[in-house]
């Protein structure tokens, strides 16, 4: 196949990227960075409520402290930074110069396959991993077998599921299985016959690329 040659890179061309794409570069940022800086994070609220001049602002401050300081925070903060990174390697990748084509199909299967290696072999090292961040950060972790309890309801109605199921399949599972659908949608079937279909206009090398059956794929 030829090469598209654009100043803006094959995602804009095409309509590969969409508007909240342009977010996730900052998503990442935020995510990675508030993790890098927890505990400086935890710090300037620990100030906020011991010096705020309103009573309004002191418990603001106690709410975002005592929310900060959970797993399920911890656990959200660690993921999103793994899922946003790779959506941000893949939009980086596509947005270059003279993308090829093949390779801008393919580069979302291997995002694709990312995400579906993290759902399938990386949730118990994650967990692993916010544990030991918590263990450092002085927060709480629960027993993991116990039965999970939505913060929101009474305690006297208990999940009939664990709270490592919880974290398996309510946050790990749906927030990673939204992410491929939304790549799904992107590189369907149509997109790529109209990528294919793009390449076979090719002007380069008198028009090697040329192939009426993939161009009549586009109008199907």
């Amino acid at each position: 196949m030829g090469k598209l040659e654009t100043d803006r890179g094959l995602n804009q061309e095409l309509g590969l990227a969409r508007a909240a794409d342009t977010r996730w570069g900052s998503h990442y940022k935020s995510f990675k960075s508030f993790v890098s800086m927890f505990g400086s994070n935890i710090d300037v609220l620990d100030t906020i409520v011991v010096d705020a001049r309103t009573l309004e602002e002191r418990a603001k401050a106690k709410g975002y402290l005592s929310t900060c300081q959970t797993f399920e925070v911890a656990f959200m903060l660690h993921l999103m930074r793994d899922v946003s990174r790779i959506i941000i390697e893949l939009n980086t990748s596509l947005q270059k110069k003279k993308q090829d084509i093949a390779n801008a199909i393919l580069l979302g299967e291997v995002a694709k396959k990312r995400l579906q290696k993290l759902r399938e072999e990386e949730c118990d090292s994650l967990i692993d991993k916010v544990s030991a961040f918590c263990v450092k950060y002085n927060i709480l972790i629960s027993n993991f077998d116990d039965f999970y309890v939505n913060p929101g309801r009474s305690r006297r109605k208990v999940a009939d599921y664990t709270i490592l199921y919880h974290y398996h399949v309510d946050i790990f599972f749906k927030i990673i299985d939204w992410q491929v659908q939304e790549l799904n949608a992107r590189f369907n079937e149509v997109t790529t016959n109209l990528l294919v279909g793009v390449a076979c206009l090719n002007p380069v090398d008198s028009f090697s690329s040329f192939d009426i059956n993939k161009i009549l794929m586009m109008t199907e």
